[in-house]
């Protein structure tokens, strides 16, 4: 077990609670070499990770040269397919976990014959590729989504069920930089805090609404708190109204951050509250007072999504949200008071 490939290739929030898998595995395999396959962009997070040694670019991996003629040509795939195999065999992998279920990546580790390749049952392509699988049920499991990662080791032998309260010593973020230039600073003196509001999810998670941030930030104490606004730059740009109504009380950092810039922004800050995102776990892995906004609707709960951190926590309401399944408009989590987000930050 010398090198062992975790293989996430989805969002933000899925690599960071896929990180625990690698803290786990150095703890029992410490001499082993733990090498990611992500997508390009989460490269600054499982770089900052003291656990995982090698990245794996699956954009680079999976990219095929473009026709001229605006097809896809048979050959050109194939000659692709034929060289992400290469690259793949180049690794000297012993083990693949597939903790993100991907046919493609799948089939591509089978033909280049990693000797144990380690998949869930409940994937029907996982029986054509994967020779080890754990059986278990994402979608129907009251796991939270990092336990369910864990499960994946039994077959190397790792069959300890990990507690929440556990967990957040796994995430291994060590490895961040940071920039002055880049940190939330406050003008006031005394003990402020720096708080970050991240509104919006790109479609990701059920929103908390506009409303209701305006909200918490009227109840905020000014004299306590300094308010950043976080986002993308489209995303800024659909809460203009939002931010022009709080410019004397918010700084708006919408568009002004990239990714590594963003981890630091969080670092020195001291909380965050958004929804189920990739910030809010960003935020919860690095330590930071988090708090969570959720629906009570199966498979996005907070039971399997909710932030694990040392000072995260989360809110959700006691009822069925079943009326709201098939709306973006998600009324159960709009109805979070923001008497009770105010409480929890000055608590």
């Amino acid at each position: 077990m010398k090198r062992i490939i975790i293989s996430r290739t989805d969002n933000l929030g899925d690599v960071i609670l896929t990180l625990p898998l690698a803290g786990v595995l150095k703890q029992y395999f410490p001499d082993c070499t733990i090498i990611f396959l992500g997508k390009s962009y989460t490269r600054p997070i499982i770089g900052a990770c003291e656990f995982v040694d090698e990245f794996l670019d699956w954009n680079e991996l999976s990219s095929i040269p473009a026709c001229p003629a605006g097809r896809q040509h048979p050959c050109l795939s194939g000659r692709q397919a034929a060289s992400s195999i290469s690259a793949i065999i180049a690794l000297k992998a012993d083990i693949i976990l597939h903790v993100f279920p991907d046919k493609e990546i799948q089939k591509l580790a089978k033909k280049a014959k990693i000797p144990v390749r380690i998949g869930t049952s409940h994937r029907l392509y996982s029986w054509l590729y994967c020779n080890k699988l754990v059986h278990y049920s994402r979608k129907s499991s009251n796991l939270h989504e990092a336990q369910l990662n864990l499960k994946l080791l039994e077959h190397l032998g790792i069959t300890r069920h990990y507690t929440l309260s556990e967990i957040p010593s796994f995430y291994g973020l060590t490895k961040l930089t940071s920039s002055q230039a880049d940190e939330p600073t406050s003008s006031r003196a005394g003990n402020v805090f720096k708080l970050i509001l991240h509104p919006k999810s790109k479609g990701s998670a059920r929103e908390w609404g506009l409303e209701n941030f305006s909200r918490l930030i009227e109840l905020l104490p000014e004299d306590k708190f300094d308010i950043f606004i976080t986002g993308t730059k489209q995303e800024g740009d659909q809460m203009q109204e939002f931010l022009e109504k709080h410019k004397n009380r918010v700084t708006d950092m919408t568009g002004k951050l990239t990714l590594p810039e963003l981890l630091s922004f969080i670092n020195a800050a001291d909380g965050l509250v958004a929804a189920s995102t990739g910030p809010l776990h960003i935020a919860a892995a690095l330590g930071k007072k988090v708090i969570g906004l959720y629906a009570p609707m199966r498979p996005i709960f907070p039971q399997r999504w909710a932030p694990i951190g040392t000072h995260a926590t989360f809110l959700v309401l006691d009822k069925k949200c079943n009326d709201c399944r098939r709306s973006g408009n998600c009324e159960c989590i709009r109805s979070i008071l923001p008497e009770e987000v105010a409480g929890g930050l000055m608590s």
